[in-house]
């Protein structure tokens, strides 16, 4: 079978400020530019070629996406972007900081919406004008199907359409795909690929940046999954 790649995108302005970033499109730090020109560098000398290319609808994995091919000379690379790989929707607390909920909640209930795999935050309006349904990049979308607020549980069933729908079939023909995450999408794909436990997917952490490569048989089971860590990468991810 194909190689399968996913990379969390290179370090965020907020994951930098430590703020729920969710569905908030906010861009890559110059720091965050040079982890993803890194990793596309270290993929090129391993000899990696990709015949898909696959992000979210956010900057932060499309300009990742972008860096990455233009380090292997292969910006020609067909790119889908598909909004059920974004990062998971924080509703009410995109653009917080972990601080100012902590203060607001507490700890535990933070550390639950955090690492918890079914714990849902409290949800975003649907009028505010944050809303995916507000926002132009979705319109094609039904607005019933955008979500206002997520735990790692839904952000896993909706990724799982997209694995179902085109991940999945693009592999079992034999390509090779790059997938560029977010830390919770890449926790997502991770459990569809490996069925890990609910409490330790909530806890599987990749730094920014970082690849993790999969070899996969020919019923998408995993045959080996291994990072690329020989690359210059922050020795804890900013992952909320």
């Amino acid at each position: 079978m194909g190689n399968l790649v996913i990379v969390r995108h290179g370090e965020s302005q907020w994951n930098r400020e430590n703020r729920f970033t969710g569905w908030a499109d906010i861009d890559l730090t110059a720091n965050g530019i040079e982890q993803a020109r890194c990793a596309g560098r270290a993929l090129a000398k391993a000899g990696f070629r990709f015949d898909l290319a696959i992000t979210s609808m956010l900057k932060r994995t499309i300009r990742s996406q972008w860096l990455i091919l233009d380090e292997m000379d292969a910006m020609f690379t067909p790119i889908i972007s598909h909004w059920r790989l974004n990062e998971r929707h924080y509703g009410a607390l995109t653009g917080h900081s972990r601080a100012e909920m902590i203060e607001r909640f507490g700890e535990e209930q933070v550390w639950a919406w955090r690492r918890g795999f079914d714990a849902r935050p409290p949800l975003m309006d649907m009028n505010d004008a944050r809303a995916p349904q507000q926002e132009a990049r979705y319109k094609g979308v039904p607005r019933e199907i955008l979500p206002l607020g997520e735990s790692l549980q839904d952000t896993v069933e909706r990724v799982r359409v997209m694995w179902d729908e085109t991940i999945a079939p693009v592999l079992k023909q034999g390509k090779d795909v790059i997938i560029s995450s977010h830390g919770n999408s890449q926790r997502a794909l991770v459990k569809l690929l490996e069925d890990m436990p609910d409490e330790e997917v909530a806890r599987f952490d990749v730094p920014n940046s970082v690849p993790l490569v999969y070899k996969l048989d020919t019923d998408l089971r995993v045959l080996e999954r291994r990072s690329m860590t020989d690359i210059p990468h922050p020795g804890a991810s900013a992952i909320l």
